[in-house]
């Protein structure tokens, strides 16, 4: 049985997924960040949840990357981890100035 990051390997070598993937990186990296922000923080999904007044499961849809949260999501989930939501606008690697 192959292991998870074996899995993904193989699964990006193929190109349409890979593309697909890519499509979706900033949903990715958005998760990460909430994902590390709320272990920082040292609470549970259960406890942001609470704190912003919703379900465990909504947070946990908030951190799974499917989809871009509204900033006022993010700024509710901010502000509930004891912090707040900034934005950072940075050039994609390889593009000139």
């Amino acid at each position: 049985m192959k292991s998870l990051k074996e899995f993904k390997s193989s699964l990006l070598a193929e190109a349409d997924a890979q593309a697909e993937y890519e499509k979706l990186a900033d949903e990715f990296d958005m998760a990460r960040e909430l994902i590390a922000a709320r272990h920082r923080a040292g609470l549970t999904q259960a406890e942001v949840a609470k704190r912003m007044g919703t379900s465990q499961s909504t947070v946990a849809r908030l951190e799974s990357g499917g989809r871009q949260p509204s900033m006022q999501t993010v700024q509710r989930y901010a502000k509930a981890l004891g912090c707040r939501a900034v934005i950072k606008l940075e050039r994609p690697l390889g593009r000139g100035a």
